[in-house]
């Protein structure tokens, strides 16, 4: 059997380079419920790790050109998700407070066939296996890590440049999801798989918002008023009586008001009131923390590939299914989050793709000039020759700006996503 060139040996290893840190991180991270004491040693000492490897590769990174062309869709997109966030943090706080919280109280979860399988196979399965299965291996604050370890693999030449169109299509794809994830579950409110959780989290109205108590709450439970409704198509009940909404002076965001039901409790700024805005209570579908993970997944298979790609598909159904274990989304949830994650990944890649866009352009360019350049081959014109094949490769040139841009722009890019990295790792590791 021949050897393998010595730039495939290298290139494996390379690879693996990433396989094996995204590996450690979570390997590492998990030691926190094993053994506080190693974890409190390891972690700092892995981020230190990374961080300064990523460091010691900037000068010997050959793509600040590809980086700088992608920093406006980055930022773009970036942009994007926050707005998306905060139609999602509105949407979930209206859908969490219409009803009041009574209706929260009163409410039965709704019968999940996936929580009866699980609750089954715990009888079933040794109980090792059940362990694993409860275990908090992987969480959110994972995901996101193992993503920007992917974006900035870019420096190791692990996965193709540029790392800000990765980063740009990954949080373009997730705004476009949280927000047909905000519409989905503000169409039709769901009671929640926890119902004391609204009680616990939030401090909205007991009683049901003024459109409930004209539009729902009548109708709620006589099937023969539901029934005369739909044949008139016209709401005909008297609303009861209720106590008058709280209706602070948020100025031009005075619209939201009736939206969100703010309390006296929760101050008369707008501001401050977002700023403590929490997660969710009602059932939200499509589970957003499996949207995250597979976006992950999906952008290592497409990026990477490999075993780590296989792993991580691994832990998102470990995610999925404790998701339904827990009590924190039915099944239905899971399962959509899963097919409409593999979906939104594959319409966006307009914004990167793994695939060598320099070369499809030179093969492009070729096409072109075929006839022509096989005309001057025919007339032995070497000139002519020369000089197409000269457009077929600039025509994978990229354009190269000025090298002092391109530093300050590398400092700059460093040092952002590094900080970004850090307020990740210290705000969202709690999961």
């Amino acid at each position: 059997m021949a050897a393998k060139p010595w730039w495939a040996v290298a290139n494996r290893g390379k690879n693996a380079g990433l396989g094996l840190a995204a590996t450690s991180y979570v390997c590492v991270d998990y030691l926190r419920h094993v053994s506080p004491a190693w974890h409190a040693r390891l972690q700092p000492a892995l981020w230190a790790g990374l961080a300064l490897a990523a460091v010691v590769r900037v000068p010997f990174y050959r793509h600040w050109h590809s980086e700088l062309r992608s920093a406006v869709p980055f930022v773009a997109s970036m942009a994007f998700m926050l707005l998306a966030l905060l139609v999602e943090m509105m949407s979930v706080r209206f859908v969490t407070a219409v009803l009041g919280l009574d209706w929260h109280r009163s409410t039965s979860p709704l019968p999940d066939t996936g929580q009866w399988l699980l609750l089954a196979l715990n009888e079933k399965l040794p109980s090792l296996v059940v362990e694993i299965l409860r275990a908090h291996i992987i969480g959110l604050h994972h995901y996101l890590m193992l993503f920007m370890m992917l974006a900035f693999s870019v420096l190791f030449n692990s996965v193709k440049a540029p790392g800000l169109g990765l980063g740009a299509r990954y949080m373009f794809t997730m705004a476009i999801g949280r927000l047909l994830r905000a519409i989905t579950f503000v169409s039709t409110i769901l009671p929640s798989v926890r119902p004391w959780c609204a009680s616990a989290r939030y401090s909205v109205p007991s009683y049901p918002h003024p459109w409930a108590q004209k539009y729902y709450t009548p109708y709620a439970s006589d099937s023969d008023a539901i029934r005369k409704l739909i044949q008139s198509d016209t709401h005909y009940v008297h609303a009861g009586e209720y106590p008058g909404e709280y209706e602070p002076d948020w100025g031009r965001m005075s619209f939201l008001v009736k939206i969100l039901r703010p309390t006296v409790s929760e101050g008369t700024s707008w501001y401050h009131f977002l700023k403590l805005a929490g997660g969710g209570c009602n059932d939200l579908l499509y589970s957003g923390h499996m949207l995250v993970a597979v976006l992950t997944a999906m952008a290592w298979t497409e990026a990477y590939g490999g075993y780590t790609s296989a792993i991580i598909w691994v832990l998102v159904l470990h995610s999925a299914q404790r998701e339904v274990r827990e009590r924190h989304h039915y099944s239905a949830d899971c399962i959509v989050a899963i097919y409409v994650g593999i979906l939104l990944w594959r319409m966006t890649g307009f914004i990167w793709s793994a695939k060598d866009a320099q070369r499809t352009r030179r093969l492009a360019k070729l096409d072109e000039v075929q006839a022509r350049l096989i005309h001057a081959a025919k007339d032995s014109d070497i000139d002519e020759v020369r000089e197409l094949l000269e457009e077929v490769e600039m025509a994978g040139v990229e354009r190269r700006s000025s090298q002092w841009a391109i530093w300050v722009f590398a400092g700059f890019t460093i040092v952002f996503c590094l900080t970004v990295v850090l307020l990740a790792f210290t705000w969202t590791s709690d999961g």
